[in-house]
């Protein structure tokens, strides 16, 4: 209904711009293809808005994990109350604690084997961590490479419509090829409404998730460091 009195709208009062109107005007191919750009504009927003809140949530966390990680006397009490909690910072400790139970739980140590296989427990668990952590990001790289092109694809077949329409009437009036060339052009619009975002997001946040990255490895370095003086003890 609303969607009804828009057009209606737009045919009282052609001289302004009519989104909607433009979408019910359009070929049913334009039509496909713009819907498939708003969806996708859609999910590219939610992806934003949700990465912002997690990445946000994640860094507190860790950051309220290490402070009390680094003050606490019994490593093992502090985990056993921490460990389980949904913290990537956690999930490295645990990940090299258990490598160093399995390591040192012989009558013989190997200590410079231990140290090699501490360091591939806690990097394998920091990659872990980060490729879970940009895990939605390649759908905002693929939207920001292909929406462009889609829209374009719409604006094409819409201009090929013109085109033929003006064929079929033996009219090439300006009047006659101005709508649908608008129609076709509003796909390529929605395209780059789609696109632009995606990228930005995309490239800010896969900085931020290299940022993390490497914050879990220095705190990973930090930690097998302390785990070597223990086996130099």
């Amino acid at each position: 209904m609303m969607i009804q009195m828009l057009a209606e709208g737009a045919a009282a009062a052609p001289t302004r711009l009519n989104p909607v109107a433009l979408f019910l005007h359009a070929d049913i191919v334009v039509q496909t293809v713009m819907g498939g750009l708003v969806l996708a504009s859609v999910w590219v927003w939610t992806i934003i808005v949700g990465f912002s809140l997690r990445i946000a949530g994640v860094t507190r966390s860790c950051n309220r994990y290490e402070e009390g990680f680094w003050e606490a006397r019994d490593v093992d009490a502090y985990q056993k109350e921490n460990g389980r909690k949904d913290i990537p910072s956690a999930r490295v400790v645990n990940a090299a604690l258990a490598e160093w139970r399995r390591s040192t739980a012989g009558k013989t140590i190997d200590r410079e084997g231990t140290r090699q296989r501490l360091t591939i427990a806690m990097e394998n668990a920091v990659t872990a961590e980060s490729d879970a952590l940009a895990n939605r990001l390649n759908f905002l790289a693929t939207v920001g490479s292909v929406a462009p092109f889609v829209g374009l694809f719409g604006t094409v077949w819409g201009i090929m419509d013109s085109f033929f329409n003006i064929g079929a009437q033996a009219n090439s009036s300006l009047a006659v090829v101005a709508p649908g060339i608008s129609e076709a052009l509003f796909a390529t619009a929605i395209g780059l409404f789609a696109a632009i975002p995606a990228v930005i997001g995309y490239n800010r946040f896969s900085h931020r998730v290299n940022r993390f990255e490497s914050r879990l490895f220095r705190f990973a370095d930090r930690f097998h460091a302390t785990l070597s003086r223990e086996l130099e003890a």
